[in-house]
């Protein structure tokens, strides 16, 4: 079973993202309280776990959480900021929904920019290190998931159903035979001809 979190005397909370590596939709942040007595031998990094393991999880960590947050970056926001950026932004806006306040914030990954004065640490693999990153990536994950099912209705062939905007194989025969769409991150390689030149 994972450690809790990295400074058990403190209130602190996991954060973690999903979907930087997409080429469409948003990116997804959450970041999560646990209870101090928390213990679960499912939760683990969300890569590591099956969509249904996911599922079983997301209610769980809602309920016993003491705080948890959830926040989109559109596409529109991303082409803006950089895909970085917009992750730690997805960040920050996931702790500022929560209703408790952290007295240290661990990160997953190795970029991170401070948040209002709170110390913080970020972990590299973090979700498959620590319960309350681990508890964030299961959020972000599910959240980001259910967004990208919902708008695969109106664009189904991308299959977004089943590839959730990853660069698969599917995913980039759909733009080039449809295009891309309002979903889509104009500032992302879309199909690898794109760094071909018609000479």
């Amino acid at each position: 079973m994972l450690p809790l979190q990295v400074h058990l005397n403190k209130i602190e909370a996991g954060t973690d993202e999903a979907g930087r590596g997409c080429l469409a939709g948003p990116v997804v942040a959450a970041a999560v309280i646990l209870p101090k007595n928390f213990k679960n031998k499912l939760l683990n990094d969300s890569k590591k776990l099956t969509e249904k393991q996911r599922d079983l999880l997301k209610p769980i960590i809602e309920k016993e959480a003491l705080s948890y947050g959830v926040a989109f970056v559109y596409q529109e926001e991303i082409d803006q900021l950089n895909i970085l950026r917009s992750s730690i932004v997805a960040m920050h806006r996931a702790i500022e929904k929560m209703e408790i306040t952290p007295e240290f914030i661990s990160v997953d990954g190795n970029k991170f920019t401070p948040y209002k004065n709170i110390p913080h640490k970020t972990v590299v693999k973090g979700d498959g290190k620590y319960m309350n990153i681990a508890a964030a990536s299961v959020l972000a994950k599910t959240y980001r998931d259910a967004y990208m099912e919902k708008i695969h209705l109106g664009f189904p062939y991308y299959n977004w159903r089943k590839n959730k905007g990853y660069p698969t194989k599917e995913h980039r025969n759909g733009i080039r035979e449809f295009g891309s769409c309002v979903h889509h991150r104009k500032s992302f390689k879309l199909l690898p001809e794109q760094l071909k030149l018609d000479l």
